[in-house]
């Protein structure tokens, strides 16, 4: 593996070079466009069922689509680094994610809506590990704790100011006005981007690796459908058996060629690296937490204390900016004190606010669910700082790339399971109990996310303070 290199910018010899802060403002203008529109859709699901005619297990692909879409195209960013550079792989980027939103606020039909999120994933899952790469890039090793907490407080402003606007958007014009929010950050990234990003090619000529992405596509694809057709057909259904089977066998194969083609999609050998490993597995499980709760709680309150969705989306707002605040707050603690420590009390905050949830119902006030929610959110933003830095900090110039690739992978990955799960879990259990019981199907869906994080609390005491 070879890193992506810094030439020298083919700028005028006397052009001053962009400062730090122009390009953290650029990755945060591009991300922010892509993370709107990862939170706003879903306050717009019962408006979407009601519209389109069609059932959660069909509407829960708006969501986990995009976040597959993410999963399969983020270890595609070390490549693209290489033969394109971060300015052309940054706007083409941006590009794609522009015309998936144009497609999704067109979509005549339920496929076609699906269709423009995964568009939008597909861009999603470049941008974000490219824009950790050139924040590595312009940090030193020392500092990189508060630039992912400076970078990380911009960014969580989007999916927390999301389903607020978005859920006005709703009440007021209808769902499909929720793709336009984003449109005025992608122009805006697109314009600052040719001065504030280097555009060197290390290896213009390395070949993409179609191999891996097609088993890599193939494996999710499979792996997704297997909690759909458990639930349709019966976790017995011979149809079930060999989708499961498929899907096995293609991660099987997948790893395998990874491991043997000189231009890997993941590079598997980084997870020899203690530190790497752990920080996946709780990386996964934040995915799972962070992704799965945001596809819950709207419909949640929607369904069981019968809000609208501009309220559903005011819910989610104080919690949103805690998450911010928390983020900035946590790359910061990590600088001083390790990733490890950060971590822990973070997943140990969330779990206990998953627990609180279960508590909640058709006669909780709006403050007590924001309350339990902020809990939640300030866990996950100590985590973000503190896990991107321990994903990379046993790891070299010529790993990182790939490493922040990786770890993003994995936890969308855990995103695109949790939602996945969750979402044929209350629809099945919903199918049981009855809409009588509604709330007790969601509260063992946030019992689950519990547990989940408080599973991921062993592999956090792995990490450890990096060494500059």
């Amino acid at each position: 593996m070879r890193a992506v290199h810094a030439l020298p910018d083919p700028s005028p010899p006397h052009a001053p070079p962009p400062s730090r802060a122009w390009v953290v403002a650029t990755l945060m203008l591009g991300t922010m466009s892509m993370l709107l529109s990862s939170t706003i859709v879903n306050v717009a699901f019962p408006a979407i069922v009601t519209e389109m005619r069609i059932g959660q297990a069909t509407v829960q692909w708006v969501a986990t689509g995009f976040l597959a879409a993410t999963t399969a195209t983020m270890l595609g960013t070390g490549w693209a680094l290489e033969c394109y550079g971060e300015r052309r792989t940054f706007m083409a980027t941006l590009a794609v994610f522009l015309a998936g939103s144009l497609l999704g606020a067109f979509a005549p039909t339920p496929a076609w809506l699906i269709a423009g999120r995964v568009l939008q994933g597909a861009a999603a899952g470049i941008m974000q590990p490219l824009a950790m790469v050139v924040l590595f890039r312009v940090f030193p090793v020392a500092e990189r704790g508060r630039a992912m907490g400076i970078y990380g407080f911009g960014i969580v402003l989007a999916p927390a100011i999301g389903p607020t606007l978005g859920g006005m958007l709703v009440v007021a014009f209808g769902w499909r006005w929720i793709f336009a929010l984003s449109m005025p950050f992608c122009v805006a990234a697109l314009a600052l981007a040719p001065r504030m990003l280097e555009n060197h090619a290390a290896r213009p000529d390395r070949r993409f690796d179609t191999v891996g992405c097609v088993l890599l596509i193939g494996a999710l694809v499979a792996a997704l459908n297997v909690p759909v057709l458990g639930a349709r057909d019966g976790w017995t259904s011979p149809g079930l058996a060999g989708v499961a089977l498929a899907a096995a066998g293609l991660a099987v194969a997948f790893v395998t060629w990874e491991l043997h083609t000189p231009a890997p999609m993941l590079a598997v050998r980084l997870f020899r690296h203690p530190g790497f490993t752990a920080a996946s597995l709780v990386a996964f499980a934040y995915g799972a937490g962070l992704f799965g709760t945001t596809y819950l709680i709207p419909v949640f309150v929607e369904a069981v204390a019968r809000y609208d969705a501009a309220r559903a989306g005011n819910l989610l707002l104080l919690p949103g900016l805690a998450l911010a605040v928390a983020i900035a707050i946590g790359g910061r603690m990590t600088d001083r004190t390790g990733p490890r420590r950060i971590v822990l009390a973070g997943l140990a905050l969330f779990a206990a606010s998953s627990a609180l949830l279960m508590t909640t119902g058709s006669a909780t006030s709006f403050w007590t669910f924001a309350a339990w929610l902020v809990v939640g959110r300030i866990g996950l933003g100590l985590i973000i700082p503190a896990l991107n830095v321990g994903a990379v900090q046993s790891l070299t110039g010529p790993e990182i790339a790939y490493a922040s690739s990786g770890v993003n992978f994995v936890r969308q990955l855990g995103g695109a399971a949790g939602v996945n799960l969750l979402a044929v879990y209350l629809d099945r259990r919903l199918a049981i109990l009855g809409p009588g019981d509604a709330e007790r199907a969601f509260h063992e869906s946030f019992l689950w996310v519990a547990l989940a994080f408080a599973i991921a609390l062993v592999p956090a005491w792995a990490l450890r303070k990096p060494h500059t």
